[in-house]
């Protein structure tokens, strides 16, 4: 079980930039191939190469023409990325300039990793391309502005798989929000059904016609996800993660994360620890 190494936004250079762009190449040269956990945004494009990432416990294929984004707070390892070409968007989640990039931004539930489909690699080619032209300029040539509304414009030419569905579904940005700031504490639909005033039924379908998940699934989802990561990261034991996530006993929380995962919450932080 690696340890996590926690990193906070500190751009090169520009010390009030909100977007800082390297490639792959000194990405390898700070890489120390350990479990890191950010407080910003990681988005990267890989032009040529294979290799790997593991986010939040999930191996993501890196290949040519594809995309990988890393939210602030997800725990995130470079598996293999020796000949992987590219480069690696770093910037802080209220770096985008318009309403709908902000809002995509702000997602808790990010897809991970995508392939840009050809027809539009052209255009995200060329907006990566201002983006990294303008994010390395001196700094006397340089606008403060500029790197952010290129930056939302790849944003918006990227079109992330999650993107549209939920922009447009105002009952699961609500809901999505909603459990991201409570899910600790509440674990039921009917408190968050309360809370947005929606009938449970109602919010359930919302948030299934956008993720294939009933509501109570994507509250079980997100509480089992903390917990793996306080299991395997903060290292805690079950009574410490019931504590952290609600639950009023370690039993409690053991028979959830059994039902859930198929494991013991101590079984599976072992299996992390062989690893």
């Amino acid at each position: 079980m690696s340890v996590i190494r926690q990193m906070t936004y500190q751009p090169a250079g520009r010390r009030a930039a909100a977007v800082e762009t390297m490639t792959f190449e000194r990405l390898r040269e700070l890489n120390d191939g350990g479990t890191q956990r950010a407080d910003f945004n990681v988005l990267a494009l890989v032009d040529a190469g294979r290799g790997a990432v593991t986010v939040d416990f999930l191996r993501h294929p890196l290949r040519e023409r594809s995309a990988v984004w890393i939210g602030p707070g997800a725990v995130h390892r470079w598996d293999d990325i020796a000949g992987v070409a590219g480069h690696v968007v770093l910037f802080v989640p209220t770096a985008p300039v318009t309403h709908a990039t902000r809002e995509l931004v702000a997602s808790p539930d990010l897809v991970a990793q995508w392939t840009i489909p050809d027809a539009d690699w052209p255009f995200v080619d060329s907006a990566r391309d201002h983006l990294v032209l303008e994010a390395t300029a001196p700094p006397g040539d340089a606008s403060a502005e500029l790197p952010e509304i290129l930056l939302s414009a790849l944003i918006a030419r990227l079109r992330p798989p999650h993107a549209e569905a939920r922009a447009a579904n105002a009952a699961f940005r609500l809901f999505r929000s909603s459990v991201e700031a409570h899910f600790r504490d509440h674990h039921d639909v009917g408190h968050y059904a309360r809370s947005l005033g929606y009938a449970p039924r109602t919010l359930s379908r919302a948030v299934q016609q956008v993720t294939g998940r009933t509501a109570k699934a994507y509250i079980v989802d997100r509480i089992v996800l903390e917990a793996k990561r306080l299991l395997a990261h903060d290292r805690l034991t079950a009574a410490a993660c019931a504590r952290a996530l609600g639950f009023p006993d370690a039993s409690n929380f053991s028979v959830f994360f059994r039902k859930a995962t198929g494991m013991r919450p101590g079984a599976w932080q072992a299996t992390m620890t062989a690893e």
